[in-house]
């Protein structure tokens, strides 16, 4: 399997993790659905910061701290910084890691709210 470099391959990696999301929201699987949406995040902001800088993070942390750095120069950064901190804490943590998915119509929302956030990254990532 060839890996995907370019920043157009994982906002599409991103965009087909979310759309598994929504079909495990849709089946009833809140806990894998939240997961997908974490994993569609996570892809999404690397594709941006890609694009952005350059380089591709190789870690969650060096994401994170990518995107907290970008975030000090740009203001739509800033935006999608703190929607990645909620989805990592909410859905990554405490939902799927802890199963703490209340109150449920929250987490269906903010994993419906990932397909906006991956539009939002690919907006940042053209400027």
């Amino acid at each position: 399997m060839a890996l995907i470099q370019t920043p157009q391959e994982i906002f599409a990696d991103a965009r087909a993790v979310q759309a598994s999301a929504l079909e495990q929201l849709a089946a009833g699987d809140i806990r894998d659905a939240a997961e997908k949406a974490w994993c569609a995040t996570k892809r999404a902001t690397e594709a941006m910061l890609l694009a952005t800088t350059g380089e591709l993070p190789p870690t969650t942390v060096r994401v994170s701290s990518g995107l907290r750095a970008l975030s000090r120069e740009n203001e739509a950064a800033r935006t999608l910084q703190s929607r990645f901190a909620e989805t990592v804490r909410f859905l990554h943590h405490d939902c799927f890691y802890n199963g703490h998915c209340e109150p449920i119509e929250d987490t269906e929302q903010l994993i419906r709210d990932v397909s906006k956030y991956i539009e939002d990254a690919e907006l940042l990532a053209r400027m």
